[in-house]
């Protein structure tokens, strides 16, 4: 089957065409692709053979473009522009500066370690495509094996074999209690979690780290597991229960510390307990089998970074 003729148009046409129409005279467009006017003008003729019409006119002050012509410099102009655009895009991503990237992280390690790293990335390269989703572990993991995303900060549940990924920075997670200002037990003295049982709790699913944690000192203090639960994983839903009720929930200190505390202008506080609430480690989580492009290894190194500012408890 024989190719249409105009089908082989070639980028360096498409160049030239640009450039007799921006200057409207062969000899400076020429000069513009480093050519002689000779070669140009061979390129013009075998453009215009392939098109089948002529594209210019050639008069006393130079040439100027017919409606063919003028069709083809407007497309030739948005042609250029996208490939000047797919060379910068191209190299910003061989620099990890572009390109695109998806992190997933447990809530305390996207507020502490995520975001301030995503913050130093977009300073330098604010063409990067950032996503990040914040979940519990074993969603983050699943995701993570389905390819949604880069690398991840969380927890490798069964039946994850952890030996499918790379696994690096380990951090614990120190808990808070915080409840509203106004909370009858707000401003109190440092007491047992068990002398907080009576009280409404706003909890994770079971068998999230968080609340393992807080059942855990509950029956090491001694004490039954509290039965008015409010289970929830949103961070927006724990705020509200908390500024409206008597209702205690447990958050990493990362986020305690991001919503205000004691004094914040949320108008929560934290309950001094004597026990130390520590959830398990969280890890900097990829999979062995997926090189990560250069971008992800940018913000990977600065979550890092990040990490390594703390000191684990």
């Amino acid at each position: 089957m024989q190719r249409d003729p105009a089908s082989r148009l070639k980028l360096s046409h498409f160049r030239l065409i640009a450039a007799v129409a921006e200057h409207g005279q062969m000899s400076p467009a020429a000069a513009a692709l480093s050519m002689t006017q000779p070669a140009a003008s061979r390129m013009l003729r075998e453009i215009e053979r392939l098109v089948g019409a002529p594209l210019f006119e050639r008069h006393a002050r130079g040439m100027s473009p017919t409606e063919v012509g003028r069709l083809l410099s407007r497309h030739a102009d948005t042609l250029l522009t996208e490939v000047r655009a797919a060379i910068v895009e191209v190299e910003e991503f061989k620099q990890g500066k572009g390109g695109r990237v998806r992190v997933g992280a447990v809530t305390g390690a996207a507020v502490g370690y995520v975001m301030p790293a995503i913050q130093k990335l977009k300073a330098t390269s604010p063409n990067a495509d950032v996503h990040i989703d914040v979940a519990p572990s074993d969603a983050l993991i699943r995701d993570l094996m389905a390819g949604h995303f880069d690398f991840v900060l969380g927890r490798v549940p069964p039946p994850f074999d952890p030996r499918d990924f790379m696994i690096s920075s380990g951090r614990s997670e120190i808990v808070d209690l915080v409840v509203r200002r106004d909370h009858p037990r707000a401003g109190a003295n440092a007491m047992s979690i068990i002398d907080l049982g009576g009280y409404e709790w706003i909890l994770q699913s079971v068998g999230a780290p968080v609340r393992v944690a807080v059942e855990r000192a509950f029956i090491d203090a001694g004490g039954s597991i509290p039965p008015n639960i409010i289970h929830t994983t949103s961070l927006l839903a724990m705020i509200a229960l908390l500024v409206t009720s008597d209702a205690i929930a447990p958050l990493s200190r990362e986020v305690s510390d991001l919503l205000g505390g004691n004094g914040g202008g949320l108008g929560l506080a934290i309950l001094p307990i004597r026990e130390a609430l520590v959830v398990d480690p969280y890890h900097l989580l990829s999979l062995r089998s997926r090189p990560l492009s250069p971008l992800a290894l940018r913000l990977k190194g600065l979550v890092v970074q990040e990490l390594a500012r703390g000191t684990s408890p």
